[in-house]
């Protein structure tokens, strides 16, 4: 699964398909999910990580959310989709071609946040979510 997050994060910055929905208010982008996911999903709002958007993005035979954020010219993808395994999972740290991934489960939803953004940073983003 790794490797399909961070083709996804690679293939949104290559495609110049970073933004289906371009908004910073969470109360935007949100409800543009209705009718295109068979799931609401959550649209945090983590301060010093503007959300700037989303998209549907396609992972592992299923259409998922994408959520983008910005910090220091960084990109960060929150990939969100619906839970399928045995319940929470904590949060666990990986790295690929040069992007740093955290992965848990919570609430029913999967979460993958994917970046190059260092390690500490985006561990703040993801504690900030998980908030």
């Amino acid at each position: 699964m790794a490797r399909a997050v961070v083709a996804g994060h690679v293939r949104s910055l290559l495609a110049s398909h970073l933004l289906d929905v371009e908004s910073s208010d969470q109360h935007t982008v949100k409800p543009w999910f209705h009718g295109r996911v068979d799931f609401a999903p959550p649209v945090p709002s983590p301060p010093g990580y503007p959300l700037v958007g989303g998209r549907l993005d396609y992972l592992d035979n299923q259409k998922v959310v994408a959520l983008v954020y910005m910090r220091n010219k960084h990109v960060i993808n929150l990939f969100i989709w619906p839970e399928t395994g045995s319940g929470e999972e904590g949060l666990q740290l990986s790295k690929r071609q040069g992007y740093h991934l955290f992965h848990w489960t919570r609430q029913g939803f999967t979460y993958w946040a994917v970046s190059d953004l260092n390690t500490s940073e985006l561990q703040e983003f993801v504690e900030l979510i998980m908030r």
